[in-house]
Parts: C-alpha cells; sequence; structure tokens
C-alpha cells in the first residue's frame, strides 16, 4: 500500500499509458495494488519476456484480455511509458543491483545516450533494507529514474516527489 501511495504522489502511473510491471519471485515486492489501479486508469500492461537467454534480449507481451486465444504482442521497451523494475539492492543515486542478467541494462541501454530522459520511466520497487550506501556504476549501467519503497522514494524521482504540482491530488 505504501509503495502505491508513493507511486500515486508521483502521479504514476498515468491514466490510459502503456507500462511494464513483472511477476514477483524470490521475495521481490508484488506490483498487484500497483496493477489494480493502473488497469483501473485504462493502462496497458505488458510483461517482460526473455526472448533469447544467450544473447540476455527481452521483450514486453501484452497482458492481453484474460484468455488464451490470442498471442500476446510483443514490444520493445522504447514503446512503454513506465517500467517497474525489480532489484536485489539499490542506493540513493538511483543505481540498481539486479539479479546479474544485465536484461534490463541491455534493453533500455538507449537511454543512457539521451540528454532530455522522457520515457519511459524506469522505477525500482524495493523495500528499504535493501538500500545500501553506494553502489558502484559501471558504464553499461543504465540508472533507474527513481526507486520506491515503502518508507520514501529515491534517485531523480525524489526531487519531483518533494515539488508540488498546482492542481494535483496528493
Amino acid at each position: 500500500v505504501a509503495i502505491d501511495a508513493a507511486l500515486k504522489s508521483l502521479g504514476l502511473p498515468r491514466p490510459h499509458t502503456r507500462i511494464s510491471a513483472y511477476r514477483p519471485m524470490d521475495g521481490e515486492i508484488d506490483p498487484a495494488i500497483v496493477l489494480r489501479r493502473a488497469s483501473a486508469l485504462g493502462c496497458e500492461i505488458h510483461y517482460p519476456v526473455i526472448t533469447s537467454l544467450r544473447s540476455r534480449r527481452m521483450q514486453f507481451a501484452s497482458d492481453g484480455d484474460g484468455t488464451e486465444a490470442a498471442a500476446p504482442v510483443m514490444r520493445t521497451g522504447h514503446w512503454l511509458d513506465l517500467v517497474l523494475v525489480p532489484l536485489v539492492g539499490f542506493d540513493a543515486r538511483g543505481n540498481r543491483l539486479g539479479m546479474g542478467g544485465g536484461f534490463y541494462d541491455r534493453h533500455f541501454a538507449f537511454l543512457r545516450n539521451r540528454s532530455a530522459w522522457r520515457r519511459p520511466l524506469l522505477i525500482g520497487l524495493a523495500f528499504e533494507v535493501q538500500r545500501v550506501p553506494r553502489l558502484s556504476d559501471a558504464a553499461h549501467d543504465v540508472p533507474l529514474w527513481g526507486i520506491v519503497t515503502e518508507r520514501g522514494i529515491y534517485g531523480r524521482a525524489a526531487a519531483q516527489a518533494r515539488r508540488p504540482t498546482p492542481g494535483r491530488d496528493r
């Protein structure tokens, strides 16, 4: 509930946008409450699908209409507005430690070359106990726009959370 409230304070997810989430494993935060609100807002929900383990590639599949009759539509991350990212550890600057496969860093490498980062926004979901003082960042790492925990908002998103937006319901 606290994670969803923090995302809501950032105005996320926005209505009728394309978002990606993950199915939790190994104690990761379950984004289900966020996804229920996103569905109510008319968002299209997608999930990462590994398309090549050997070359560490993934795409994003639509959640569809809940039936198995239609094959999911596969898309690249360029097409998404918001990506909820799982993680093992993070620091307050937005650096993320993942499971070690490098799938998100490879897929979203195009974001490192953007001077004006508009979309997709990459937001890590974590427990506060996963925060470490500092992670070293490598040239291939793609920093997250923000990390949301049950106790706070970190990274570039933290500045937006402190900045009141006129007319936005907090």
